[in-house]
């Protein structure tokens, strides 16, 4: 429902641009119900795009960033998302640009990896005129499903992993009848998949303390936190313990295109 309110909202704000919505087909289904109910008259196109929540596949790309599905467990049809950010290319050194006169039209190709040549046909090596890029980033968002250990493959190494904490794990055997997860269950994954930083969210209503919780999954994995309304979480890679990934100061809004969402 919180789809539809968005797409209301967007249209009373004056959104012309197309909206591409990416989610399980029964999403789908609803939103059609919703648009021809409602939203018939709404002043842009609606695209949606339907998820197989069975499998780990791409499900959005651009060219600065991978959106992948992330088969989970639950009640209903469900998945998460594993956002990755592409590589990026180095930067080129200022006071090279002045020091050999290298015009803008070569910044790119330097940038690419190609040397410059002087004039008087010195060989300027691509390592010297650049530093390392900026590091990649990557974020897994994962709610509503049962513990699924094999989560760890999927999301190892990511800079954040967000992941459902209904319960506290002595009413595991609850959380495993109702196809939810405990903060215990959350933190031994995010310790196994060796990530940077996990959110814990998706609360019982039954929580009367929420940061037992959080301490319940810091016992495990100490660099948790609590989600809450309008947090904004910075990482600067300097935690990560996979080598394979790398990572730079993200949030918990990740807009690879500002005409795409993923419910």
């Amino acid at each position: 429902m919180a789809t539809t309110s968005l797409i209301g909202t967007m249209d009373l704000l004056g959104r012309t641009a197309e909206l591409h919505i990416h989610g399980p087909q029964q999403v789908g289904e609803l939103l059609d119900f919703l648009q021809r109910t409602y939203y018939s008259d709404i002043q842009y196109e609606v695209l949606f795009h339907p998820v197989d929540t069975r499998v780990y596949d791409l499900v959005y790309e651009d060219r600065s960033i991978t959106v992948h599905s992330i088969p989970l467990k639950h009640r209903l049809p469900t998945c998460g998302y594993l956002f990755r950010e592409k590589p990026n290319m180095p930067h080129i050194r200022r006071e090279m640009i002045e020091a050999y006169n290298i015009p803008v039209s070569q910044i790119n190709n330097i940038k690419a990896g190609a040397s410059w040549t002087t004039e008087d046909g010195t060989v300027i090596p691509h390592e010297r005129l650049t530093t390392p890029a900026t590091p990649s980033r990557s974020f897994a968002y994962c709610s509503d499903t049962i513990y699924l250990p094999e989560l760890k493959d999927i999301v190892e190494g990511v800079d954040l992993l967000y992941h459902e904490a209904t319960y506290f794990h002595e009413r595991a055997l609850r959380a495993e009848q109702t196809m939810h997860s405990t903060a215990l269950q959350a933190a031994t994954l995010a310790r196994d998949a060796r990530v940077g930083k996990l959110c814990i969210g998706h609360f019982s209503a039954s929580i009367k303390d929420e940061n037992a919780l959080l301490k319940e999954a810091q016992a495990v994995f100490p660099d948790t936190v609590l989600a809450n309304e309008g947090l904004v979480i910075s990482i600067d890679g300097r935690g990560k313990k996979d080598p394979r990934i790398k990572s730079a100061p993200w949030c918990k809004s990740i807009c690879g295109d500002e005409n795409s969402f993923t419910p």
